[in-house]
């Protein structure tokens, strides 16, 4: 029997395959995960809805006599697993952060969590998120703040970000996220793991309009490529709910990810030729975490995309507005619920109501020539890569960054923008650990590959942390203690 410490600092493919063999019973493993959390939890509030320790037992001694008779539900079989609470989990709180919706239990599961309740997993609560999943910063009314366990008096970066310390502090194995400006890549570029924007249509999700897909995706987050695979390959693959989604089955993430990248191109996006500020420090740490890139045989150059970010990013707000408003025009337009949200709410419904149907357009029209532009750089470059925010992780207290570098910040989402415009690619973008500054804080660097080579990223994330493993090397202060 291996010791509960042991077992939460396992990776997701060595649980899996201890539960599998019977070395670990899964009782055992969700014991050992639910004390991590009663330990840690309470210091950073990253799993809310916290089920019932008996309940959750009784499931996992479920899967147990399950694998007794030789039954495997899946990969995920008895992995403890949180949503983030911005997807539906039957019987469980959806909150989005909202106080007009703290009450609300869904009867049904949305369509990745579906999948990934059939591999096995067990549903222990669900991970802290913004309000909404509005802007890049844990936070909201209904649960309060998320803190980073590598300084507890900052961010855990958002949306995501419940999830992504989770992982830091051994909380979870697993944990899924959703990115629209950076909401997979910033937190776990902030708390020292990896986190997954797939390729637009990878991830099914089903809704009430499956022909206008948002920028926004589904991906895993994890702390090993390895496990990001494993997770992406239960989420991944063509669902008819989801009628845009990319054929083909999410198993094929669970090939072999050695790759020789001797000869490999890398382009460097840095500030995008000086339009993007950053904070002293992020462009630093960065570069230095590039040299383990041209240590795997790979030639690292600076590149810049032959288009203008700035009109890119603002193509980058008309959408957003024109995506976001809408979700919220029904609680904007009843006095008393409207009082109830939070102003970043309320300025994109208030800015969707201004827009004409040109406006949308020529916007769409602007993101392809963005798009192209990005697209033309992969005739050189097998990848790109760039950090994953602007800023390293601020004062908690702090809603939003309002400048950078003494560049004034306009809008609660300008501090992530040069994240924004990646998103407007709908290209795959794997965030790993790049180090910490001197004052401890982590940042993370983004692996770019062209629209539908996210096994491309995998290869590449995982040939990096062959060569310097962050996560493994450079735990929480919490768990070091």
């Amino acid at each position: 029997m291996s010791a509960p410490s042991d077992i939460v600092m396992m990776g997701a493919r060595e649980l899996s395959a201890h539960i599998a063999s019977r070395k670990l019973s899964c009782a055992e493993v969700m014991t050992a995960f639910l004390d991590q959390i009663d330990r840690f939890n309470p210091q950073v509030n990253a799993i809310v809805a916290l089920q019932e320790r008996s309940g959750l037992l009784a499931q996992a001694r479920e899967r147990d006599a399950l694998a007794a008779r030789g039954e495997i539900m899946g990969p995920l079989q008895g992995l403890p697993h949180a949503v983030k609470d911005i997807l539906a989990v039957k019987g469980m709180p959806l909150t989005f952060g909202s106080p007009i919706l703290k009450d609300f239990v869904p009867g049904a599961d949305a369509l990745p969590v579906e999948r990934i309740r059939a591999a096995g997993a067990i549903f222990v609560g669900k991970t802290n998120t913004p309000e909404f999943a509005l802007g890049s910063h844990t936070v909201n009314p209904v649960y309060g703040a998320t803190r980073n366990p590598y300084d507890l008096n900052t961010s855990a970066g958002g949306s995501s970000g419940g999830a992504a310390v989770a992982l830091a502090l051994r909380i979870l194995p697993l944990a899924d996220g959703t990115d629209y400006g950076g909401s997979l890549r910033n937190p776990a570029g902030w708390n020292n793991v990896l986190g997954f924007r797939t390729s637009a249509g990878l991830v099914p999700m089903a809704g009430e309009d499956v022909w206008s897909p948002s920028i926004s995706v589904i991906g895993p987050m994890a702390r090993s490529a390895a496990d990001i695979a494993l997770l992406l390959s239960v989420m991944a693959g063509h669902d008819p709910r989801s009628p845009q989604s990319l054929p083909g089955s999410g198993t094929r993430f669970l090939a072999s990810l050695d790759r020789d990248f001797k000869d490999a191109r890398i382009g460097w996006l840095g500030d995008f030729g000086g339009w993007a500020p950053y904070e002293p420090g992020v462009l630093d740490v960065c570069e230095t975490a590039l040299k383990t890139f041209a240590d795997l045989g790979a030639t690292v150059e600076s590149v810049t995309p032959a288009a203008s970010p700035e009109q890119a990013w603002n193509t980058f707000i008309k959408i957003r507005q024109w995506q976001q408003g809408p979700n919220f025009q029904l609680h904007y337009n009843n006095p008393a619920r409207r009082a109830l949200l939070k102003p970043e709410a309320i300025w994109e419904v208030e800015e969707s109501m201004k827009l004409t149907p040109f406006d949308v357009a020529n916007a769409s029209a602007a993101r392809t020539r963005w798009t192209n532009a990005v697209q033309h750089l992969f005739r050189d470059y097998d990848f790109l890569v760039m950090p994953t925010a602007q800023v390293f992780a601020f004062d908690i207290a702090q809603d939003w960054p309002r400048e950078i570098a003494g560049h004034p910040m306009r809008t609660y989402h300008e501090w992530m923008k040069a994240n924004c415009l990646i998103s407007l690619t709908g290209c795959p973008s794997l965030a790993v650990p790049a180090g910490f500054n001197g004052k401890g804080q982590a940042m993370g660097l983004q692996i770019i590959a062209p629209v539908q080579h996210d096994m491309a990223c995998l290869q590449l994330a995982h040939a990096y942390e062959q060569a310097k493993n962050w996560t493994a090397d450079v735990l929480p202060p919490l768990l070091r203690a």
